[in-house]
């Protein structure tokens, strides 16, 4: 097949939405699938472009099989609403002319296209028009509902048009998949009228995998291997409600056994330094490279995985299939009856949304019940092999590309199943 991607993250992002779509695409060409990925400079969630590229300019190079053309792209220092709007704004223009040239010239047999950004839907949608293709869209989160319910943007008349276009644009796909049951519900709810399916995320469990211990690892961060580590390992966003972890250390600072880490980058990490300086145990550490990431997620007793509950069931935390696959159990922030909640449901613990008093407590618990840990860390790998294993869902969506192009509808199963 001959398939058209066009995103604004990509590879080399290693967390979020860009790593799905890399991978996605890297493992579509690795089965022989001409790719091609029309995509934003790489920025993310540093928020500033990656050395090595330019966001001003046009860059084409091969990534494992794909064939990748970087367009120009404004990344704003500060984030707001309407700077996030404008970024995607820009990134659609400069996109436009190179997938209009694909389009014809090249007349890819699928169009793919992931929101965010809700700006790259027109253009995906004309493209295919125009090579008499279908076009495929997905979601990996309800970016139009969490600007608004994290207070990103505030005009209710603003939120009205916005979701009537998206609804407008979403119901002229052929598909629209998305990575959670509940997320398909809400496309019902907003009556996007076309056929929808799950996509969920993934992991490799050639790469994450339980291990004894990542003492190695510890050692080189300067943390005792006698120490208990509760770990948060991601982007440092609005979403993630993470500014709840440095209460939560604040907590067991009584503890003297107990250290809280924070592995990652994004627009939050500034005021988490700062709102953490006086406190000895909590750690707060830049990304780590691939070839560390196992050991970074084992080095954990417990993974730790807050969420605002603004957006709850508007976004699912796509880094839950890998702390689940490394074998220890997860205490989440959320609201019952949730995704998340169900998802971590009998291999963790579920806490209320931004409750650092019972997150607290919850770490209190695992810490001094090492069984309980063991068990829940053994059903969390099970489930993770069960549920969201990479070659497995990536075999169920290749599998309804191929219907896709034999001209029937999509068949009507889970991605997971082949």
């Amino acid at each position: 097949m001959k398939i058209l991607i066009s995103a604004c993250h990509f590879t080399p992002d290693n967390i979020g939405v860009g790593k799905f779509s890399g991978e996605m695409a890297e493992w579509l060409a690795s089965r022989g699938h001409e790719v091609r990925a029309v995509v934003g400079a790489p920025f993310y969630p540093h928020w500033k472009i990656l050395e090595g590229y330019s966001g001003l300019r046009y860059l084409r190079e091969k990534v494992r099989g794909v064939d990748v053309v970087r367009c120009p792209i404004y990344v704003p220092r500060t984030q707001s609403g309407l700077k996030r709007l404008l970024q995607y704004t820009v990134l659609m223009i400069t996109a436009f002319p190179v997938l209009l040239f694909w389009a014809v010239r090249w007349k890819p047999d699928i169009v793919w296209t992931v929101m965010p950004p809700l700006a790259g839907m027109p253009t995906a949608l004309l493209v295919a028009k125009l090579a008499g293709a279908p076009a495929w869209l997905h979601v990996q989160d309800f970016e139009i509902d969490a600007a608004f319910e994290l207070g990103l943007l505030k005009k209710p008349i603003l939120r009205r048009v916005f979701l009537g276009i998206e609804r407008r644009l979403m119901s002229s796909f052929r598909v629209v998949s998305s990575i959670t049951p509940k997320m398909l519900e809400a496309l019902k709810t907003k009556r996007v009228s076309t056929q929808s399916l799950l996509f969920p995320n993934w992991f490799d469990p050639n790469v994450i995998y339980p291990m004894p211990n990542a003492d190695f690892l510890r050692d080189a961060v300067d943390i005792p291997r006698t120490a208990f580590v509760a770990l948060y390992s991601g982007n440092l966003g609005e979403k993630q409600g993470v500014d709840s972890l440095v209460d939560v250390a604040r907590r067991l600072s009584e503890n003297p056994n107990f250290i809280l880490v924070v592995c990652g980058d994004g627009a939050g990490r500034a005021r988490l330094a700062s709102a953490s300086a006086d406190l000895g145990n909590m750690r707060l550490l830049p990304l780590q490279p691939a070839t560390l990431f196992n050991a970074l997620l084992n080095m954990a007793d417990v993974h730790l995985l807050p969420q605002r509950s603004e957006v709850a069931d508007l976004v699912m935390p796509s880094k839950l299939p890998g702390m689940l696959a490394s074998g220890r159990p997860v205490i989440a922030g959320a609201m019952p009856n949730t995704q998340l909640a169900q998802e971590v449901e009998g291999c963790g613990v579920v806490v209320p949304p931004s409750d650092s008093v019972a997150m607290a407590d919850a770490i209190r618990k695992l810490m001094v019940n090492p069984q309980e840990r063991r068990e829940l860390g053994a059903r969390a790998a099970e489930r993770a092999i069960e549920h969201w294993g990479k070659d497995r869902i990536l075999l169920g969506f290749e599998l309804h590309l191929k219907h896709l192009l034999s001209g029937n509808a999509v068949l009507d199963l889970s991605l997971g199943e082949t």
